[in-house]
């Protein structure tokens, strides 16, 4: 179900992404694109919302009429996209009707289309019944050629993204001290999230002590003690979208364990050279390879146990991703995080995480806040 609350993109711009979406699809040999609602949605046609056991989707040719096929009862929520601009149609259904052979019918016998990635498999087996003679692939691998590449009111939303967040870090002193649960202090920071800029809290991690060194922690009820590091990893979307996410390392007090500043004099290097290797015509695995290097040298290697960074925009995980074996040529308008992180199991944990955007001649980092272990309650 879509949204008329949350902004659209002009029309132009939603325009030209269809357009560009036609011409990658035939590009790729596919005769169509069926996206069900989901951000590659958001991204063609502005319609916020995901799906539901009544199929919404649309049918976009690589020539002649896109059409959105939607619930009868669920159109008054699309109205206020299908502008005459966008030159999309919309085919209604009701109850007892079968939507899957209506999308099909709007194609003349296509022999191979692409479907959106997180289309549910309640949808997916309908259109491959309606589509018996088409073959059938993921439309990730088309759609994301669009996304990866970042236009100019993408980076502003994405910078806007960066400067709430980095509003939130800049309070943490409010939030985080000794004698307070993970879970206290999570609630508060999602409250700061909203009230700093976002719409929404996406994800708050807040990993002390030994929790620190699970990098996908979340938080829990472990009292936070004097002496513990923790990882405050936490983003949010702002109304357009487009998402934040940064990770900043903490101190309560004076670190218990001797090796903090040593370990964390490591992992700032590895994060600054990983930054530093962003530029036009670098690969995705050479940033990965920038971070792990310093942290190998060092001894740290067995350490880091994730990727380098993801892609970052409708989703806070998307293309492209930066890790070894990904020889995907940077370009400018790119988007993406650089959090590499050292893990000792059963003692601390720290990760350094900025989202930046490639440049016409290097990079730019949307988060500003600095990159020291930060202490507080001294």
């Amino acid at each position: 179900m879509s949204s008329s609350t949350a902004p659209v993109p002009a029309p132009e711009i939603l325009r030209s992404r269809l357009e560009r979406a036609r011409q990658a699809a035939a590009d790729a040999g596919f005769d169509a694109l069926l996206v069900t609602p989901g951000s590659d949605l958001r991204y063609l046609l502005g319609a916020v919302g995901g799906s539901f056991e009544r199929l919404t989707c649309l049918v976009l040719p690589v020539s002649g009429q896109a059409t959105l096929v939607v619930p009868k009862l669920e159109l008054p929520g699309y109205e206020h996209l299908l502008v005459d601009e966008l030159g999309v149609d919309a085919a209604t259904w009701v109850d007892g009707v079968n939507p899957a052979e209506l999308a099909a019918g709007l194609l003349k016998s296509p022999k191979r289309v692409a479907v959106s990635d997180f289309t549910p498999a309640l949808h997916v087996l309908g259109l491959r019944d309606a589509l018996a003679g088409a073959e059938q692939q993921l439309a990730g691998p088309v759609i994301r050629e669009l996304r990866m590449r970042k236009d100019i009111s993408e980076v502003d939303s994405l910078r806007e993204a960066g400067a709430a967040i980095d509003r939130v870090h800049a309070r943490m002193g409010e939030f985080l001290r000794a004698g307070r649960t993970e879970n206290d202090v999570a609630a508060d920071i999602a409250d700061a999230i909203v009230a700093e800029g976002h719409t929404v809290a996406e994800f708050v991690i807040v990993g002390s002590g030994p929790n620190g060194a699970s990098p996908h922690h979340g938080s829990s009820d472990r009292v936070i003690e004097h002496g513990d590091v923790v990882v405050i990893d936490i983003g949010g979307s702002v109304a357009e979208g487009y998402n934040s996410d940064s990770t900043r390392t903490y101190a309560i007090g004076t670190p218990r364990d001797e090796d903090v500043a040593k370990t964390y004099a490591v992992l700032q290097q590895a994060q600054q050279a990983a930054v530093d290797a962003v530029r036009p015509g670098a690969t995705a695995q050479d940033i990965d390879r920038a971070a792990r290097a310093v942290i190998a040298d060092a001894g740290f290697g067995e350490y880091f146990i994730h990727r380098t960074g993801h892609g970052i925009g409708l989703d806070v995980h998307e293309e492209p991703y930066i890790v070894e074996g990904n020889d995907l040529v940077l370009e400018e308008g790119m988007a993406f995080s650089v959090e590499p992180g050292i893990y000792q199991s059963g003692r601390w944990g720290a990760r350094i995480e900025d989202i930046v955007v490639v440049t016409a001649d290097g990079v730019e980092s949307l988060n500003t806040r600095p990159h020291e272990l930060v202490v507080l309650g001294e």
